[in-house]
């Protein structure tokens, strides 16, 4: 196996968060596992990256070296947070091509890693060198019986979306170019293939998301049954469906049962008036505790504390779905491009699309079973575990890219 000399550009990296932050982080950790990495990502992220490395020192760090790239003030000072990120990201793409000329690094691969979906162009292929692409992500279009509860600014927002997304697939240059230079794709799920109508270019369908292992014990039997669910509480992570789904379920229980059940929502955000409505409406205010985020290892205790994951979400991965299995949490999710494409019947169920009430029933039912059959909770805990343990480690992304590297 000979080492190779990687530059990866990772527009976001941060060691102490997670999401798409912690996702950078880990990606160039797994490509310095192997080989050496020129790292490039934003200004605004070597702080956490240089008190991370001192607090948490590492020999794989000496394969690494960080490169940090931004556009001059006058180019960004209208991106406030997430506002204009999008159209930051592009002219950064543009912008990092020549900064990575100037640097006059000597290297074999171009690997442009996150930020991804399948509609925003990467120009590495003008550095001339092998390109990998990805893992590029997908998000499908949510269904519209699920926007039922939506705000009309969201649905307006959403729709526009879509529009943008379908000019670029149909009509964009650059997109069009980045997929016929890319000498390998890394797909999140199945929607990425078809929407870029990848026919015989080289691509692999393989999860994005991760976690680390925090866990260490063997899986205890649940003395009560707590349901966390974790997100941002906008719609897009359908919380409306989980807080229905969770109503129907308590509200069925006799008052002493109900005693031992609890839904612990992690997140904040723009729906949580609207998530507190429906909890009073429902009579359900005793039974439920929202958590606005705190941190990560906070977190981790709260997974193992739980019984069930709960995620009706539309999106088209999940980063926390590989944390909760990684607790052998069973997991209750759509049937979707998303968490939908890894959850099986022997460690979650995978819940088909079908008009809302009827959804909120079948995702209630799920809960039931979960609720009344201790052995079968039990036994799917220990294969969600083991699902972590094939498919969602850093690790098995570290060889997945060095697969695709070596094949290059």
């Amino acid at each position: 196996m000979s080492n190779k000399t990687i530059v990866a550009t990772c527009y976001a990296i941060n060691p102490y968060k997670g999401s798409e932050d912690g996702m950078g982080w880990n990606f160039v950790y797994q490509i310095a596992r192997f080989n050496k990495v020129f790292a490039v990502t934003r200004e605004n992220n070597q702080e956490s990256i240089e008190k991370y490395m001192s607090q948490n020192p590492d020999t794989v760090y000496n394969n690494i070296t960080f490169l940090y790239f931004d556009l001059p003030y006058w180019m960004r000072f209208w991106k406030k947070g997430g506002r204009g990120a999008m159209l930051y990201y592009y002219m950064w793409q543009k912008g990092i091509v020549r900064f990575i000329k100037k640097k006059n690094i000597d290297f074999d691969i171009a690997h442009n890693v996150n930020f991804h979906n399948d509609w925003t162009p990467s120009f590495l292929y003008k550095l001339k060198k092998p390109m990998v692409w990805g893992p590029v992500g997908h998000h499908p279009i949510i269904p519209k019986q699920y926007l039922k509860l939506a705000s009309t600014s969201f649905k307006t927002k959403d729709s526009l979306t879509w529009l943008v997304k379908n000019f670029f697939w149909k009509l964009s240059p650059a997109l069009n170019k980045t997929i016929k230079n890319a000498n390998h794709i890394w797909c999140m799920n199945n929607g990425v293939p078809s929407a870029l109508k990848l026919k015989n270019e080289s691509f692999s369908i393989f999860p994005s998301v991760a976690s680390e292992d925090f866990y260490t014990t063997v899986i205890p039997k649940k003395e009560n049954f707590h349901i966390i669910s974790v997100g941002r509480f906008v719609t897009l992570k359908g919380f409306d469906l989980t807080l229905h789904a969770y109503a129907a379920f308590v509200n069925s229980l006799t008052l002493s049962e109900r005693k031992t059940c609890k839904l612990t929502l992690v997140g904040s955000g723009p729906e949580k008036e609207l998530y507190k409505k429906i909890m009073i409406q429902n009579n359900i205010q005793d039974y439920v505790e929202i958590i606005e985020w705190i941190d990560r290892s906070e977190l981790m205790k709260l997974y193992e504390k739980s019984a069930v994951f709960l995620f009706p979400s539309h999106e088209g991965a999940g980063m926390v779905v590989a944390e909760a299995l990684s607790f052998g949490l069973p997991i209750i999710c759509l049937d979707n491009e998303g968490p939908g494409q890894y959850i099986d019947n022997n460690c979650g169920f995978a819940i088909p699309k079908s008009d809302y009430l009827e959804t909120i029933t079948d995702l209630k039912k799920a809960i039931q079973k979960l609720y009344s059959n201790p052995d079968l909770l039990h036994q799917m805990s220990i294969n969600a575990r083991k699902k972590y343990e094939e498919k969602f480690t850093w690790n098995s992304r570290g060889q997945h890219l060095q697969t695709i590297y070596n094949q290059l």
